[in-house]
């Protein structure tokens, strides 16, 4: 059975940072490009950052410079750096595997993220 479980989230000062982790188990995590997506109250859920399965990271324009996104393929854990948070980063983060063989994607229950201004 597959399943993302999300960890780290909270509330936060703005300038502050935190670190989110995505634990991956049912054998899909080596084989998958992992993603983290965030959504806001009211608004559409947005790709935030990605990471092939080489290690490639991508990453929206907003958070360039500050997020980083990373993954231990021996620990199947997938994680999200988030440095000089800002109000605007508030929302629940979701991870989110997708696995190219299988072409199958699989997504986290999310982990809320609260920055205050």
């Amino acid at each position: 059975q597959v399943q993302l479980v999300e960890s780290g989230g909270g509330l936060v000062q703005a300038g502050g940072s935190l670190r989110l982790s995505c634990a991956a188990s049912g054998n899909i995590f080596s084989g998958s490009t992992m993603k983290w997506y965030r959504q806001a109250p009211g608004k559409q859920r947005e790709l935030v950052a990605s990471i092939t399965i080489g290690g490639t990271p991508e990453y929206v324009d907003s958070v360039k410079a500050r997020f980083t996104i990373s993954r231990d393929n021996a620990k199947n854990t997938l994680y999200l750096q988030m440095n000089s948070l800002k109000p605007e980063d508030t929302g629940m983060y979701y991870c989110n595997a997708v696995h190219l063989r299988y072409a199958v994607s699989y997504w986290g229950q999310g982990t809320q993220v609260t920055v205050s201004s």
